[in-house]
């Protein structure tokens, strides 16, 4: 019997960074494995999608090329984020998945996430620096703005797959969680026992906020000044999806005020400059693109891939990576990573 062909497309991703080799020799092994050039890749396409099963990337994919298609069940995204260059409806129509790994990383950005939390509320990054600088404050001189997580009032403006990791880890510590998601019912909201809220309120009673909402053409941009500026003294602004989703220059003229504290891990332009004002902000907490970027998250990623290629070779659907929905994927608007 001969193996499903299976285009190996995965840049930037590799291989060998989403496969331990264990998992590699087993994709070689169930599958034939076909490696796209990095030169004259539509002439590959046209040559070989015919024949092809799965397709591990994200290349572009007109419905001209996937009508040649005949036997492909999948396309798997292992950037993780949709992009606008696959017909998603002629793939919806024609009943081939188009999945995500973005699951992967939804529990090391919510572990970070907490994290920079705590950091921030006890100020635990500055106090460090003081000590290596030999200016440490000791006792109740060092915690005067210090708080604690617990009975904090949340408000998660976004409630995919981020939120649904971050809420248990918050819930030791406060049942007070309030939820933005235009996505979502109010009803389904409060079925996790969870406050529905608007923008406005959320910016003008929680005292942290969590960004975790995909970026799509509706929202970028959505947290401006005019959301920023209803923000409580003392408040805390954790930026953990995209950097489109927030005005950055806005936020960085809030944060200057000096009564509110931010976490991000992404930014507007990546890598960062190494003269870009923003790296002298005080009371913000930077990581650099890394919440997610993990080697088991990475090879979590291959996983998964394994486990829903083996579920659609039965027939069966996928239930591991994340399915595009017609209906909404093409509002998503998410820049593609460049770097692992």
């Amino acid at each position: 019997m001969k193996k499903p062909i299976v285009i190996s497309d995965p840049f930037p991703r590799t291989l060998n960074l989403i496969f331990t080799k264990k998992k590699l020799r087993e994709l070689k092994t169930k599958y034939k494995v076909l490696i796209a050039p990095n030169k004259n890749k539509k002439k590959f396409y046209e040559d070989h999608i015919e024949k092809v099963t799965y397709i591990m990337g994200q290349p572009d994919l007109d419905r001209n090329l996937l009508s040649k298609a005949k036997k492909l069940k999948a396309i798997i995204n292992v950037e993780s984020n949709f992009m606008n260059n696959v017909d998603y409806n002629y793939c919806d129509k024609k009943g081939i998945h188009v999945i995500a790994t973005s699951p992967v990383f939804s529990k090391p950005v919510a572990e970070i996430a907490l994290g920079m939390t705590i950091s921030l509320l006890r100020n635990i990054h500055n106090a460090h620096f003081d000590f290596l600088k030999k200016r440490e404050k000791y006792g109740l001189e060092s915690n005067l703005k210090a708080s604690m997580l617990t009975g904090k009032k949340i408000g998660l403006l976004g409630f995919g797959d981020l939120a649904k990791s971050l809420y248990p880890m918050l819930l030791p510590f406060t049942k007070d969680i309030n939820v933005y998601d235009p996505w979502l019912s109010k009803k389904m909201i409060k079925s996790y026992g969870f406050n529905p809220v608007n923008l406005n309120q959320m910016f003008k009673t929680c005292e942290i906020i969590y960004v975790l909402a995909a970026v799509t053409s509706k929202n970028k941009n959505l947290i401006d000044k005019k959301l920023l500026n209803k923000m409580k003294s003392n408040s805390l602004f954790i930026l953990m999806s995209r950097a489109a989703v927030v005005n950055f220059k806005d936020l960085i003229k809030r944060v200057k005020k000096g009564d509110i504290f931010v976490a991000t891990d992404v930014f507007p332009e990546e890598p960062v400059r190494k003269n870009d004002p923003i790296r002298k902000v005080k009371n913000i907490l930077f990581s650099a693109h890394r919440a997610g970027a993990l080697e088991k998250a990475f090879f979590d990623m291959g996983n998964i891939v394994l486990k829903d290629m083996a579920l659609m070779s039965k027939n069966l659907q996928p239930k591991f990576c994340k399915k595009a929905q017609s209906k909404t994927v093409g509002l998503l608007a998410s820049k593609p990573v460049a770097i692992n």
